[in-house]
């Protein structure tokens, strides 16, 4: 496996990034962009990258913090009960807003492009990154064939750039995978979110997850749930072998 750090120029500064492949399979044409979720890029996300990249794509992890950098690190176990980095985070995570993001992610495809990856895109996004993945989906519907959001929130709120208000815009396949409870993405969401998937008529699935809680998949969280988790890496790598193609 090898990492690549590359340094991605936005229109708001340069992001730091690592992109993940394979040592031993042949260049990869398709690639995936992993959004974080608040806890920034760090080692939990690029072993699910590396993990990723095993299964032959070019996975690309941007800092989407990047405007406020140098920050953290974050102990993704602690750093929400303790209020010191509670509010450090929450700052960066309501300071970097979708539309930067949205904005963001012309230049993280260019990146792939630019480092040969020149095939279909998938994205898949955690917490925070969930939204992030389907507005990419629907922003840049002509290079994005698949977008995934794990304990995603705020899929389907009352927000201007709420995921479900761009459904229209897809072209992606979409598969969203729900924490059991979780307040950042209630029933009521969830309902909407599936309806404005079906009046747009984008290919979806909305799954359930009973049991998990918010932050499942991610391994250095404190609620990870190991057969949850391979749950989900079953779900994600079927979606992108059947889209990335």
């Amino acid at each position: 496996m090898t990492k690549q750090n590359l340094q991605i120029k936005t229109r708001d500064g340069t992001a730091k990034a690592g992109l993940f492949r394979s040592a031993k399979a042949s260049p990869a044409k398709a690639g995936v962009i992993l959004y974080q979720d608040a806890f920034g890029p760090r080692p939990a996300l690029d072993g699910m990258a590396e993990r990723l990249a095993g299964e032959g794509y070019a996975v690309l992890v941007p800092d989407l913090f990047h405007r406020n950098a140098p920050y953290g690190p974050f102990d993704a176990k602690t750093a929400f009960t303790e209020e010191k980095t509670k509010a450090a985070l929450m700052a960066l995570v309501t300071g970097t807003t979708q539309e930067m993001t949205i904005s963001d992610s012309a230049a993280f495809l260019d990146a792939l492009a630019a480092e040969g990856v020149t095939g279909p895109i998938g994205t898949v996004g955690y917490c925070m990154g969930g939204a992030r993945a389907i507005n990419a989906a629907a922003t840049y519907p002509d290079r994005i064939k698949a977008a995934a959001s794990f304990h995603g929130g705020n899929l389907a709120s009352d927000a201007p750039n709420s995921p479900h208000r761009k459904a229209a815009a897809i072209k992606a396949r979409v598969y969203v995978g729900m924490a059991g409870v979780d307040r950042s993405f209630p029933p009521e969401q969830s309902t909407r979110l599936a309806e404005a998937f079906r009046d747009a008529e984008v290919d979806h699935v909305l799954e359930n997850y009973v049991g998990m809680a918010h932050g499942w998949c991610v391994p250095d969280h404190s609620v990870y749930n190991e057969a949850g988790a391979e749950r989900h890496w079953k779900r994600l790598t079927a979606l992108f072998a059947e889209t990335l193609i």
